[in-house]
């Protein structure tokens, strides 16, 4: 029973099943190594005998060493005996036998005769040192020792079983082989060096390169569109020479395959969305037309999606200033290249808004639309304008829309004015009649947009007031305004009152505040119980802020106030307030550019016309109630019914044509027949109009101005003391006449006057 016990047993079937692959794999390698080690063991032995035995085979007998050689006195001794030695012939056999045995023995050849010692007494002398030299061990040079790697031991019935491997041993003689052979060619290269070449060799060298890398993209190109089914696989090719490494055409070569990418991508991408297919289609047996089909759809999903990400790349590379490992392409030259991908993005985003990935590319370009490159961020607002022309259903709009009121809050409301492009597309969507899609659908998405627009206009009146875009949230309020829900009228009134009187605004923000508010209460407001009277003295009184020089961009927006405080309301308007702002207005023609009073002399006509008790201002008679006081603030309390409308007549002499026939037109009273009618390329236009025509923009008159004029020529030449003098002289005979509450003859008054 020991016996068996002590046996080992060999496993079963079944246990061999149960053991890993891993493990027996283990064991195999473990006998194989313990199989070597004992060949390689008893290979070295044997060579070692097969050694000790050549090396006494072929050792040769040792010369006798006389101690007296090393006494030079005893040495000439030495030399005469062995000459008197006898010859062997002389001596006897036996002696002769004796001697060659003794020969044959180590002892007997090493041990000095002349001595008196032992035979063996050196050997005891020195036997520690010969066994600690044979205690160490030897090497053979011609076979070096292997290192070995100890690996992670595995276990076995037996124990613990640990696993080494031999590390490879590096042949020096091979190494030194390469050096030379490295040497060799490093002095060829020395001997036969390559010849560099002049600039303009190189320019033709990069030349012909460019030449045929455009061949090979027109071939890829041309190939895919003649047949884009059976060679979709093309498209990858071209797509890897985005990754063109010859730097002397790099960047060029990219720039080329991006463009030629995008107008493939326009070309054969289908007019619908490609969804993937489910497990239930994709075990389904289908045609092969079919299944040409969708391996076709499949890949132009795919290289669409790469080369989409490649141009994220190149605008991130060039966002980050990173540069690749390979050094191909200059961080100047990242620019270029990122101009380039954006310009494809903005053209995929317009050409292909109902394809996939079309929302991916919306995020990519919204950001860039505040982009510090003014370049990049034009290219950006015009496609997302355009985006906006186009879309007739309104999906595209409303994700643009969507990802911008994200953009405007996650960056704190600090961006640049020109995504409000994005709110000007939707009142022409309101108005589109003839879309495709039902009327329903349309409301719907319209009505979303809407919604995030407003909250996004809100946010920044209630929580970024010094927001740069506020300028932009007012000017879109007063374009929407007819599309507010009536409930939030009463705050958002107020909000708009709030920020005028914090004077936190400049004077064109402040205009847009009462611009946004009238509209308001022109619209769905009319029906509410609101006094703005608070905004029309806010305008009567900052009117004078504008002159001639940079506040002249401000009288198109107080023309269109105007328009929608007086005429628009012409029913909640009082005739004090109505007199008030004409005369205003007329002293206000005076000190702006011709084509500013043109507009406001257009729009006092207006006023004339539909407040027709205002004609009491050309009137000479006074009707007693009081003493006009131009510089009070409040239009209803100033007693502008007690003035005329002195500033006409002065307009009346104007160089500007046009100012004189509209000053001239006034003060016949605003007829509509006669000599001292408008014609009708002036009358039919509106005040913004007639101000946008004669505009002054290029410093030059239109129409242009004569030089001279007879009637005034000859006093204007006699000098300024002249025109001073006379100015000062009417200037007191009308304050006279005020003050004496008389009747005013102005037109007596102005014939009394030299000119």
């Amino acid at each position: 029973m020991k016996v068996r016990r002590n046996k080992k047993q060999i496993p079963s079937f079944r246990k061999l099943i149960k053991t890993s692959k891993v493990k027996l794999e283990n064991k195999l390698k473990n006998k194989q190594f313990k199989q070597q080690s004992t060949l390689k063991k008893y290979r070295k032995e044997q060579r070692k005998l097969r050694q000790a035995v050549k090396d006494a085979v072929s050792k040769k007998p040792i010369p006798l060493e006389d101690p007296r050689e090393k006494q030079p006195g005893k040495r000439i001794e030495r030399e005469e005996e062995e000459e008197e030695a006898l010859p062997l012939d002389m001596m006897d056999e036996d002696d002769l036998q004796l001697m060659k045995d003794l020969g044959q023995r180590p002892s007997f050849l090493t041990r000095d005769l002349s001595s008196s010692e032992p035979v063996h007494a050196k050997k005891r002398k020195h036997e520690r040192i010969i066994d600690k030299y044979e205690k160490i061990p030897r090497t053979l040079q011609t076979a070096p020792e292997k290192e070995l790697i100890h690996l992670l031991p595995i276990k076995d019935k037996s124990g613990i079983i640990p696993q080494t491997r031999e590390k490879p041993v590096t042949d020096s003689n091979k190494d030194e082989e390469d050096q030379e052979a490295a040497r060799e060619l490093e002095e060829e290269i020395i001997e036969d060096p390559i010849r560099e070449l002049t600039v303009e060799e190189h320019l033709i060298e990069r030349k012909k390169k460019l030449q045929e890398k455009k061949m090979h993209i027109a071939a890829l190109a041309s190939a895919i569109l003649s047949d884009p089914e059976s060679n979709i696989k093309k498209l990858k090719e071209l797509r890897s020479m985005l990754m063109e490494q010859d730097p002397d055409v790099a960047v060029t070569v990219r720039k080329l395959v991006i463009v030629s990418l995008m107008e493939l991508f326009k070309d054969i991408t289908p007019s619908y969305k490609i969804r993937p297919l489910t497990q239930v289609e994709k075990s389904t047996k289908i045609r092969k037309e079919t299944q040409k089909l969708r391996e076709f759809e499949e890949g132009l999903v795919s290289q669409y999606k790469f080369y989409l990400e490649n141009l994220e790349q190149m605008v991130k590379d060039w966002k980050q200033r990173k540069l690749k490992k390979s050094n191909v392409v200059s961080l100047k030259a990242y620019k270029g290249l990122a101009e380039v991908a954006v310009k494809s993005l903005c053209e995929l985003l317009v050409a292909l808004p109902h394809f996939n990935f079309h929302n991916n590319i919306i995020v990519l370009i919204v950001p860039l639309m505040n982009d510090v490159s003014k370049l990049i961020s034009e290219m950006c607002c015009e496609a997302v304008k355009k985006l906006f022309k186009q879309d007739k259903l309104g999906q595209a709009s409303l994700g643009v829309v969507k990802v911008i009121s994200g953009f405007v809050k996650g960056r704190n409301y600090e961006v640049r004015p020109e995504w409000k492009k994005a709110e000007e597309k939707l009142e022409r969507e309101l108005r589109e009649a003839e879309a495709s899609e039902s009327t329903e659908k349309k409301f719907k998405l319209h009505t979303e947009t809407l919604n995030i627009v407003f909250v996004t206009y809100f946010r920044i009146l209630k929580k970024a007031q010094r927001s740069p875009l506020l300028p932009a949230v007012l000017e879109g309020l007063a374009k929407f305004a007819h599309l507010i829900n009536v409930e939030f009228f009463d705050d958002l009134l107020v909000v708009l009152h709030t920020l005028i009187e914090s004077g936190d605004l400049s004077y064109q923000e402040s205009l847009h505040c009462v611009q946004t508010a009238f509209h308001i209460l022109s619209g769905q407001g009319d029906v509410l119980n609101i006094d703005p009277m608070k905004f029309y003295t806010h305008l009567y009184k900052t009117l004078f802020k504008l002159h001639a020089g940079a506040t002249n961009e401000g009288v198109e927006i107080v023309l269109q106030c105007l328009d929608v405080m007086l005429t628009k309301r012409r029913k909640q308007v009082s005739q004090q307030r109505a007199l008030a702002f004409v005369k205003r207005l007329c002293t206000l023609a005076l000190h702006v550019l011709p084509n500013s009073s043109i507009g406001i002399l257009a729009t006092t006509r207006i006023l004339m016309h539909t407040f027709p008790k205002t004609d009491l201002l050309l009137d000479s008679e006074s009707q007693g109630s009081g003493v006009f006081l131009p510089e009070l603030d409040e239009p209803e309390y100033c007693n502008a019914q007690n003035t005329a409308l002195w500033e006409l007549y002065a307009l009346r002499r104007h160089y500007h044509p046009i100012v004189q026939k509209l000053a001239a037109h006034l003060i016949a009273g605003a007829p509509s027949e006669g000599c001292e009618a408008l014609k009708p390329e002036l009358s039919r236009r509106s005040a913004v109009e007639l101000f946008e025509a004669y505009s002054m923009a290029e410093m030059t008159f239109n129409p242009p101005v004569e030089t001279s004029n007879p009637k005034i020529k000859g006093k204007v030449l006699q000098g300024d003391s002249f025109l001073n003098e006379d100015l000062n002289q009417l200037i007191k005979r009308y304050s006279n006449e005020l003050t004496t509450e008389s009747p005013l003859d102005f037109t007596k008054c102005l014939k009394t006057s030299p000119y």
